[in-house]
Protein backbone atom coordinates (compact mmCIF):
# COMPACT_ATOMS: atom_id res chain seq x y z
CA UNK A 1 0.00 0.00 0.00
CA UNK A 2 1.19 3.70 -0.84
CA UNK A 3 1.14 6.40 1.19
CA UNK A 4 -0.90 8.61 -1.19
CA UNK A 5 -3.45 7.42 -3.81
CA UNK A 6 -1.50 8.22 -7.36
CA UNK A 7 -4.35 8.50 -9.49
CA UNK A 8 -5.97 10.92 -6.41
CA UNK A 9 -2.64 13.36 -5.99
CA UNK A 10 -2.76 13.61 -9.91
CA UNK A 11 -6.49 14.64 -9.82
CA UNK A 12 -4.72 17.24 -7.27
CA UNK A 13 -2.57 18.01 -9.24
CA UNK A 14 -4.56 18.60 -12.43
CA UNK A 15 -7.11 21.40 -9.91
CA UNK A 16 -4.49 23.17 -9.14
CA UNK A 17 -2.92 23.89 -12.55
CA UNK A 18 -6.58 24.53 -13.51
CA UNK A 19 -6.69 27.13 -11.22
CA UNK A 20 -3.44 28.58 -12.20
CA UNK A 21 -4.54 28.44 -15.87
CA UNK A 22 -7.89 30.07 -15.15
CA UNK A 23 -6.40 32.97 -13.33
CA UNK A 24 -8.09 31.61 -9.86
CA UNK A 25 -4.53 31.93 -8.75
CA UNK A 26 -1.61 33.52 -9.94
CA UNK A 27 1.05 30.81 -8.86
CA UNK A 28 1.05 27.84 -6.45
CA UNK A 29 3.56 25.29 -4.97
CA UNK A 30 2.58 22.33 -2.46
CA UNK A 31 3.63 19.67 -0.52
CA UNK A 32 2.27 16.62 1.04
CA UNK A 33 3.75 13.83 3.39
CA UNK A 34 3.20 11.22 5.02
CA UNK A 35 6.48 9.28 6.74
CA UNK A 36 9.01 8.79 3.59
CA UNK A 37 6.28 9.83 0.79
CA UNK A 38 6.57 13.60 -0.47
CA UNK A 39 4.26 14.77 -3.33
CA UNK A 40 5.01 17.91 -4.27
CA UNK A 41 3.81 19.91 -7.43
CA UNK A 42 3.42 23.61 -8.86
CA UNK A 43 1.57 25.67 -10.87
CA UNK A 44 1.36 28.99 -12.48
CA UNK A 45 3.91 31.86 -12.73
CA UNK A 46 5.22 33.74 -9.70
CA UNK A 47 4.36 36.90 -11.05
CA UNK A 48 0.98 37.40 -13.65
CA UNK A 49 2.12 38.29 -17.12
CA UNK A 50 5.49 37.36 -16.84
CA UNK A 51 7.78 33.92 -17.73
CA UNK A 52 8.94 33.24 -14.51
CA UNK A 53 7.13 29.85 -13.80
CA UNK A 54 6.94 28.54 -9.95
CA UNK A 55 9.41 26.22 -8.73
CA UNK A 56 10.12 23.59 -5.75
CA UNK A 57 12.40 26.40 -4.33
CA UNK A 58 10.10 29.74 -4.87
CA UNK A 59 9.74 32.10 -2.03
CA UNK A 60 6.52 33.21 -0.90
CA UNK A 61 5.28 35.43 2.25
CA UNK A 62 3.78 33.04 4.75
CA UNK A 63 2.51 35.94 7.15
CA UNK A 64 1.19 34.50 9.87
CA UNK A 65 2.27 31.43 9.60
CA UNK A 66 4.97 32.98 11.05
CA UNK A 67 3.63 32.52 14.66
CA UNK A 68 4.20 28.85 14.83
CA UNK A 69 7.92 28.97 14.31
CA UNK A 70 8.83 31.91 16.56
CA UNK A 71 6.73 29.62 19.26
CA UNK A 72 8.91 26.87 18.96
CA UNK A 73 12.23 29.45 19.52
CA UNK A 74 10.27 30.38 22.22
CA UNK A 75 9.94 26.69 23.29
CA UNK A 76 13.55 26.30 22.91
CA UNK A 77 14.37 28.78 25.62
CA UNK A 78 11.95 27.62 27.78
CA UNK A 79 13.55 23.78 27.54
CA UNK A 80 16.99 25.24 28.17
CA UNK A 81 15.69 27.22 31.48
CA UNK A 82 16.15 30.34 30.14
CA UNK A 83 12.43 31.26 30.29
CA UNK A 84 9.94 30.05 32.10
CA UNK A 85 6.25 29.91 31.30
CA UNK A 86 4.56 31.07 34.17
CA UNK A 87 7.27 34.15 35.02
CA UNK A 88 5.95 37.59 34.60
CA UNK A 89 7.64 39.28 31.70
CA UNK A 90 8.06 42.59 33.32
CA UNK A 91 11.93 42.03 33.52
CA UNK A 92 12.60 41.73 29.66
CA UNK A 93 9.11 43.93 28.70
CA UNK A 94 9.43 46.48 31.59
CA UNK A 95 6.91 48.67 29.49
CA UNK A 96 4.31 46.31 29.93
CA UNK A 97 4.58 46.08 33.79
CA UNK A 98 1.80 47.89 35.74
CA UNK A 99 -1.05 47.69 33.10
CA UNK A 100 -3.96 49.49 32.89
CA UNK A 101 -7.38 47.35 31.63
CA UNK A 102 -10.20 48.98 30.05
CA UNK A 103 -13.42 48.85 31.84
CA UNK A 104 -14.80 47.91 28.95
CA UNK A 105 -12.77 45.98 26.67
CA UNK A 106 -14.86 46.95 23.43
CA UNK A 107 -15.14 50.30 24.30
CA UNK A 108 -13.19 53.61 23.36
CA UNK A 109 -8.91 53.16 24.50
CA UNK A 110 -9.68 56.11 26.66
CA UNK A 111 -12.39 54.86 28.71
CA UNK A 112 -12.15 54.07 32.81
CA UNK A 113 -9.53 51.56 33.59
CA UNK A 114 -8.47 49.48 36.23
CA UNK A 115 -5.51 47.98 37.14
CA UNK A 116 -4.13 44.66 36.03
CA UNK A 117 -5.12 42.13 38.44
CA UNK A 118 -1.64 40.43 38.17
CA UNK A 119 1.40 40.49 35.40
CA UNK A 120 1.56 39.50 32.22
CA UNK A 121 3.27 35.97 31.99
CA UNK A 122 5.15 34.30 28.95
CA UNK A 123 2.11 31.84 29.12
CA UNK A 124 0.14 34.81 28.34
CA UNK A 125 1.95 35.94 25.50
CA UNK A 126 2.21 32.39 23.35
CA UNK A 127 -1.88 32.00 24.27
CA UNK A 128 -2.42 35.57 22.97
CA UNK A 129 -4.48 36.44 26.36
CA UNK A 130 -2.34 39.12 27.34
CA UNK A 131 -4.87 41.88 27.06
CA UNK A 132 -4.36 42.80 23.52
CA UNK A 133 -5.58 41.97 19.98
CA UNK A 134 -7.32 41.52 17.42
CA UNK A 135 -10.99 40.19 18.70
CA UNK A 136 -12.74 38.41 16.39
CA UNK A 137 -16.42 38.22 18.03
CA UNK A 138 -16.25 41.65 18.58
CA UNK A 139 -17.82 44.13 15.49
CA UNK A 140 -15.95 46.27 12.92
CA UNK A 141 -14.05 48.62 13.46
CA UNK A 142 -12.52 47.52 16.76
CA UNK A 143 -10.63 50.66 18.44
CA UNK A 144 -7.61 49.05 19.04
CA UNK A 145 -6.92 47.90 15.80
CA UNK A 146 -7.16 51.40 14.77
CA UNK A 147 -4.96 52.93 17.20
CA UNK A 148 -2.11 50.44 16.12
CA UNK A 149 -2.03 51.23 13.00
CA UNK A 150 -1.69 55.12 14.01
CA UNK A 151 1.06 54.05 15.78
CA UNK A 152 2.59 51.97 12.81
CA UNK A 153 2.32 49.38 14.71
CA UNK A 154 1.17 46.08 12.50
CA UNK A 155 -2.74 45.90 12.58
CA UNK A 156 -4.05 44.54 9.05
CA UNK A 157 -1.66 42.75 6.42
CA UNK A 158 1.85 42.60 6.97
CA UNK A 159 3.87 45.98 5.67
CA UNK A 160 7.64 45.23 6.82
CA UNK A 161 8.63 48.42 6.19
CA UNK A 162 6.52 50.45 8.28
CA UNK A 163 6.88 49.55 12.22
CA UNK A 164 9.75 50.76 13.73
CA UNK A 165 12.45 49.21 15.95
CA UNK A 166 11.64 47.42 18.46
CA UNK A 167 12.33 49.09 21.36
CA UNK A 168 10.22 51.97 19.60
CA UNK A 169 7.72 49.68 18.77
CA UNK A 170 7.12 48.31 22.26
CA UNK A 171 6.91 51.97 23.61
CA UNK A 172 4.06 53.15 21.70
CA UNK A 173 2.48 49.94 22.92
CA UNK A 174 2.69 50.38 26.27
CA UNK A 175 1.03 53.57 25.63
CA UNK A 176 -2.39 51.78 25.12
CA UNK A 177 -4.95 50.33 27.75
CA UNK A 178 -4.81 46.53 28.01
CA UNK A 179 -8.86 45.50 26.65
CA UNK A 180 -9.35 42.66 29.12
CA UNK A 181 -7.14 41.10 32.64
CA UNK A 182 -4.15 38.91 31.58
CA UNK A 183 -5.05 35.31 30.91
CA UNK A 184 -8.43 36.89 30.44
CA UNK A 185 -8.98 36.27 26.76
CA UNK A 186 -8.03 35.33 23.41
CA UNK A 187 -7.30 37.95 21.18
CA UNK A 188 -5.29 37.65 18.21
CA UNK A 189 -1.76 38.57 16.67
CA UNK A 190 -0.38 41.21 18.86
CA UNK A 191 0.76 38.49 21.26
CA UNK A 192 3.05 37.14 18.23
CA UNK A 193 5.31 40.65 17.83
CA UNK A 194 5.43 40.94 21.38
CA UNK A 195 6.57 37.42 21.74
CA UNK A 196 9.82 38.46 19.09
CA UNK A 197 10.75 41.30 21.09
CA UNK A 198 10.85 39.16 24.24
CA UNK A 199 12.88 36.46 22.70
CA UNK A 200 15.08 38.73 21.60
CA UNK A 201 15.93 40.81 24.59
CA UNK A 202 15.77 37.62 26.07
CA UNK A 203 18.44 36.52 23.99
CA UNK A 204 20.52 39.42 23.52
CA UNK A 205 20.25 39.25 19.80
CA UNK A 206 17.83 40.30 17.50
CA UNK A 207 14.84 38.21 16.20
CA UNK A 208 16.48 37.42 13.24
CA UNK A 209 19.53 35.86 14.56
CA UNK A 210 17.67 34.13 17.29
CA UNK A 211 15.55 32.56 15.04
CA UNK A 212 18.27 31.36 12.57
CA UNK A 213 20.42 29.93 15.37
CA UNK A 214 18.10 28.41 17.87
CA UNK A 215 15.55 27.19 14.56
CA UNK A 216 16.04 27.20 11.28
CA UNK A 217 19.52 26.80 10.69
CA UNK A 218 19.34 22.97 13.02
CA UNK A 219 16.00 22.34 11.16
CA UNK A 220 18.50 23.39 7.78
CA UNK A 221 15.42 26.57 6.35
CA UNK A 222 18.05 27.89 4.98
CA UNK A 223 15.78 29.79 2.61
CA UNK A 224 13.56 30.71 5.45
CA UNK A 225 13.95 34.36 6.79
CA UNK A 226 12.89 38.15 7.01
CA UNK A 227 14.29 39.35 3.56
CA UNK A 228 15.36 37.81 0.78
CA UNK A 229 18.46 38.28 -1.27
CA UNK A 230 17.10 36.94 -4.46
CA UNK A 231 14.16 38.64 -5.51
CA UNK A 232 14.08 36.33 -8.85
CA UNK A 233 12.65 33.64 -6.71
CA UNK A 234 9.75 35.72 -5.09
CA UNK A 235 6.64 36.21 -6.72
CA UNK A 236 4.18 38.69 -6.57
CA UNK A 237 1.85 38.76 -4.04
CA UNK A 238 -2.15 40.18 -4.89
CA UNK A 239 -5.01 41.10 -3.12
CA UNK A 240 -8.43 41.05 -4.38
CA UNK A 241 -11.35 43.24 -3.77
CA UNK A 242 -14.82 43.65 -2.75
CA UNK A 243 -16.17 43.56 -6.69
CA UNK A 244 -13.29 41.27 -7.61
CA UNK A 245 -10.84 43.63 -8.83
CA UNK A 246 -7.26 42.13 -8.62
CA UNK A 247 -4.28 44.63 -7.43
CA UNK A 248 -0.49 43.99 -6.51
CA UNK A 249 -0.23 44.26 -2.74
CA UNK A 250 3.71 43.75 -2.93
CA UNK A 251 5.96 43.03 -5.98
CA UNK A 252 8.96 40.93 -5.96
CA UNK A 253 11.50 44.11 -5.13
CA UNK A 254 8.49 45.24 -2.70
CA UNK A 255 9.29 45.33 1.10
CA UNK A 256 10.61 41.97 1.69
CA UNK A 257 13.56 42.91 -0.06
CA UNK A 258 15.16 44.27 2.31
CA UNK A 259 15.79 43.74 5.96
CA UNK A 260 13.12 45.55 8.60
CA UNK A 261 13.42 47.68 11.29
CA UNK A 262 10.95 45.49 12.96
CA UNK A 263 11.38 42.06 12.34
CA UNK A 264 7.80 40.97 12.93
CA UNK A 265 7.26 37.88 14.95
CA UNK A 266 3.24 37.67 13.98
CA UNK A 267 3.74 37.97 9.87
CA UNK A 268 7.44 38.90 8.91
CA UNK A 269 8.59 35.60 7.41
CA UNK A 270 8.94 34.48 3.82
CA UNK A 271 9.69 30.80 3.25
CA UNK A 272 9.38 27.44 0.69
CA UNK A 273 7.67 24.40 0.78
CA UNK A 274 10.49 21.84 1.68
CA UNK A 275 11.28 24.70 4.87
CA UNK A 276 8.34 24.25 6.09
CA UNK A 277 7.54 20.83 5.61
CA UNK A 278 11.23 20.45 7.60
CA UNK A 279 9.39 22.60 10.41
CA UNK A 280 6.43 20.34 10.34
CA UNK A 281 8.80 16.72 10.38
CA UNK A 282 10.29 17.60 13.25
CA UNK A 283 7.10 18.90 15.10
CA UNK A 284 5.59 15.66 13.95
CA UNK A 285 8.18 13.55 14.98
CA UNK A 286 8.16 14.74 18.56
CA UNK A 287 11.07 16.88 18.61
CA UNK A 288 13.46 14.88 16.61
CA UNK A 289 15.84 15.93 14.24
CA UNK A 290 16.75 13.86 10.66
CA UNK A 291 19.28 12.38 12.54
CA UNK A 292 17.49 10.90 15.17
CA UNK A 293 18.84 14.09 17.80
CA UNK A 294 16.73 15.78 19.81
CA UNK A 295 16.18 19.03 19.17
CA UNK A 296 12.75 20.62 20.95
CA UNK A 297 11.31 17.99 23.80
CA UNK A 298 7.96 16.23 23.57
CA UNK A 299 6.57 18.25 26.70
CA UNK A 300 7.28 21.53 24.73
CA UNK A 301 5.54 19.79 21.42
CA UNK A 302 2.94 18.34 23.42
CA UNK A 303 2.00 21.64 25.21
CA UNK A 304 2.38 23.56 21.79
CA UNK A 305 -0.19 21.31 20.31
CA UNK A 306 -2.93 21.28 23.56
CA UNK A 307 -5.75 23.65 23.84
CA UNK A 308 -4.66 26.24 26.47
CA UNK A 309 -7.63 27.90 26.28
CA UNK A 310 -10.62 25.94 27.42
CA UNK A 311 -12.37 26.40 24.11
CA UNK A 312 -13.99 23.05 25.19
CA UNK A 313 -15.30 25.12 27.84
CA UNK A 314 -16.73 28.28 26.38
CA UNK A 315 -13.58 30.40 26.15
CA UNK A 316 -14.10 32.33 22.80
CA UNK A 317 -10.88 31.25 20.38
CA UNK A 318 -9.77 31.18 16.68
CA UNK A 319 -12.77 29.15 14.83
CA UNK A 320 -16.16 30.79 15.80
CA UNK A 321 -17.62 27.49 15.69
CA UNK A 322 -15.59 26.62 18.43
CA UNK A 323 -13.72 23.76 16.24
CA UNK A 324 -10.41 24.52 17.05
CA UNK A 325 -8.30 25.92 20.04
CA UNK A 326 -5.46 27.62 20.60
CA UNK A 327 -1.66 26.23 21.88
CA UNK A 328 1.11 28.13 21.44
CA UNK A 329 1.44 29.50 17.70
CA UNK A 330 -1.11 27.02 16.42
CA UNK A 331 -4.50 26.72 16.46
CA UNK A 332 -5.76 22.79 17.57
CA UNK A 333 -8.25 20.81 15.77
CA UNK A 334 -11.11 20.40 18.26
CA UNK A 335 -13.76 19.15 16.14
CA UNK A 336 -13.26 17.85 12.40
CA UNK A 337 -15.76 20.11 9.97
CA UNK A 338 -15.70 18.07 6.57
CA UNK A 339 -13.02 16.92 5.09
CA UNK A 340 -10.67 18.85 6.61
CA UNK A 341 -7.92 18.10 9.37
CA UNK A 342 -8.87 15.60 11.94
CA UNK A 343 -9.16 16.11 15.90
CA UNK A 344 -5.78 16.47 17.66
CA UNK A 345 -4.39 18.13 14.09
CA UNK A 346 -2.91 21.55 14.75
CA UNK A 347 -2.19 24.12 11.86
CA UNK A 348 -2.07 27.79 10.94
CA UNK A 349 -2.87 29.63 7.58
CA UNK A 350 -1.13 33.11 6.28
CA UNK A 351 -3.45 35.99 5.28
CA UNK A 352 -1.38 36.15 2.11
CA UNK A 353 -1.73 32.54 0.70
CA UNK A 354 -0.25 29.92 2.55
CA UNK A 355 -1.92 27.12 4.83
CA UNK A 356 0.28 24.23 6.92
CA UNK A 357 -0.75 21.97 9.22
CA UNK A 358 0.06 18.49 10.84
CA UNK A 359 -2.14 15.72 11.32
CA UNK A 360 -0.46 12.97 13.68
CA UNK A 361 -3.25 10.68 13.33
CA UNK A 362 -1.80 10.08 9.42
CA UNK A 363 1.44 10.82 10.06
CA UNK A 364 0.52 13.89 7.33
CA UNK A 365 2.64 17.40 6.54
CA UNK A 366 0.52 19.47 4.40
CA UNK A 367 1.60 22.81 3.03
CA UNK A 368 0.57 24.92 0.30
CA UNK A 369 2.13 27.77 -0.42
CA UNK A 370 0.36 30.71 -2.86
CA UNK A 371 0.52 34.12 -4.65
CA UNK A 372 -3.54 35.13 -3.51
CA UNK A 373 -4.09 36.60 -0.70
CA UNK A 374 -7.47 35.64 1.15
CA UNK A 375 -10.25 38.10 0.65
CA UNK A 376 -11.40 37.61 4.22
CA UNK A 377 -10.48 36.11 7.50
CA UNK A 378 -12.50 32.89 6.73
CA UNK A 379 -11.99 33.29 2.76
CA UNK A 380 -9.05 31.70 1.51
CA UNK A 381 -8.43 31.19 -2.39
CA UNK A 382 -10.36 28.08 -4.06
CA UNK A 383 -7.02 26.31 -4.51
CA UNK A 384 -6.11 26.36 -0.43
CA UNK A 385 -9.71 24.89 -0.49
CA UNK A 386 -8.93 22.10 -3.07
CA UNK A 387 -5.56 21.36 -1.15
CA UNK A 388 -7.47 20.28 2.23
CA UNK A 389 -9.80 18.10 -0.03
CA UNK A 390 -7.22 17.00 -2.23
CA UNK A 391 -4.89 16.10 0.44
CA UNK A 392 -7.75 13.92 2.68
CA UNK A 393 -8.80 12.34 -0.28
CA UNK A 394 -5.25 11.23 -1.88
CA UNK A 395 -4.43 9.21 1.39
CA UNK A 396 -4.32 5.51 0.96
CA UNK A 397 -5.35 3.59 4.29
Amino acid sequence: MTAFDPARVARFRSAAQRHADEDRVGGAAWLMSRGDAVEVGVAGALTRGEAAPVCRDSLFRISSMTKPIVAVAAMVLVDELELRLDDPVDELLPELANRRVLVDGRGPLDGATVPAQRPITLHDVLTFRLGLGMDFTAPWPQPLLDALAELELGAGPPEPQVPPAPDEWTRRLSTLPLLYQPGERWLYNTGADVLGVLLARAAGRPLDQVLRERVLAPLGMDDTGFSIGDVGRLGSCYTTGPEGERSVFDPPDGQWATPPAFPSGAAGLVSTVDDLHAFGRMLLSGGLLPDGSRFLSRASIEAMTTDQIDVAGGAPGPAPDGSQGWGFGVGVQLRRIGLGPTVGSYTWAGGLGSLWWNDPSHDLVAVLLATDAFTGPTSPPAIIQDFSTGVYTALDD
